[in-house]
């Protein structure tokens, strides 16, 4: 044979292989599913997303992906649960405080003020069937699919002065939200709003005695304790916080079982892994010692707090039939871990 044709033929082969394995390589990227999540959290919980990240691979061989977006990145953290419902996001993670406006439920599942004392005794409530229901109708209705809780952590009393009880603080002035105001004014304590950003200013001028915003670690990193070392334990609401993730109903459908299982636990370690490190970082800061002064209020005042708060709970559960029904629940709850 020709030598310059058998030169050609191998080429042509090699060719025809090579466009082969092309077409290959288009067809799996083609059948890969790629998932855009978006959290409110920013590149402090980066360790955490890159786990999720490789999880979701490795347990669907590479055909599920997911790529993170951090808070505020593609939306506002107050926008999330529009962005899922529309299609902007596939995924979202924010908390109900977010969206009150929009969903009835919204404070009531975020957390409010004596709502519960424990991360386990939040998550039995949230996995109770009637809870979940009310939950997962609620979101539906928002045009949302309701995936599940995370849990957040610490939110207590940091002051400028000690705190032995409720009474101390009738003569402070303590930062709140709308919601812990009411129930502090029930005691007759003075309240007053301010932005994080403002809180150090405030404390350091005097104009404010004190702050319920978050746990040691959210202090120590607003470096609030070169204004105030007094962290008091109100047992008041812990979680502070918790966390929902909403799916586009249009892209959750389009999974394959195996996916949406996949998603769900990748999701339930995510949320775990958020938790556990925001628990390990509050201790850090209390183990390390020479940061804060720590104490707790009496049980008995701790209790008058839950009882103050049902003002609040009332306020809720009058804006719908489906809110009255979460709030008795809640209620019940409560009763039955002795609080009420």
């Amino acid at each position: 044979m020709n030598v310059s044709l058998l030169t050609r033929r191998v080429a042509l082969a090699a060719m025809t292989g090579a466009v082969a394995l092309g077409a290959m390589a288009t067809a799996a990227t083609a059948e890969t599913t790629r998932l855009r999540f978006h959290t409110y959290y920013g590149t402090e919980i980066d360790p955490i997303i890159k786990k999720f990240r490789d999880a979701v691979k490795e347990a669907s061989g590479g055909d599920l992906r997911v790529q993170v977006f951090h808070g505020g990145e593609l939306v506002a953290s107050d926008q999330l649960l529009e962005a899922a419902s529309k299609g902007s996001i596939d995924i979202a993670h924010g908390t109900g405080g977010y969206w009150s406006g929009q969903v009835d439920i919204g404070n009531i599942e975020a957390g409010l003020p004596g709502g519960w004392t424990s991360v386990d005794e939040a998550a039995a409530f949230f996995d109770s069937e009637p809870v979940d229901a009310l939950l997962r109708e609620a979101y539906d209705e928002a045009g949302v699919v309701y995936l599940g809780k995370g849990y957040g952590d610490a939110y207590d009393l940091l002051t400028k002065e000690p705190v032995a009880s409720l009474e101390d603080l009738k003569t402070r002035k303590i930062r709140a939200t709308s919601a812990v105001a009411k129930v502090l004014e029930h005691f007759d304590i003075p309240t007053v709003y301010l932005p994080a950003g403002e809180l150090y200013i405030g404390l350091s001028t005097g104009v404010i005695d004190g702050a319920i915003y978050g746990g040691p670690i959210e202090y120590e990193q607003l470096k609030l304790n070169e204004a105030a070392k007094y962290y008091t334990r109100l047992n008041m609401l812990m979680p502070g916080w918790t966390d929902t993730f909403l799916a586009n109903p249009e892209t959750w459908n389009a999974l394959s079982d195996e996916h949406k299982t996949i998603m769900k636990d990748a999701i339930a370690q995510y949320s775990a892994d958020i938790s556990e490190w925001l628990a390990a970082g509050n201790q850090s800061v209390e183990d390390k010692g020479g940061v804060f002064e720590f104490s707790a209020l009496p049980e008995a005042d701790s209790k008058e707090l839950t009882v103050a708060a049902q003002v609040v709970w009332q306020e809720e559960a009058a804006r719908s039939e489906r809110n009255a029904k979460l709030i008795e629940l809640l209620v019940e709850n409560a009763k039955a871990q002795g609080r009420l």
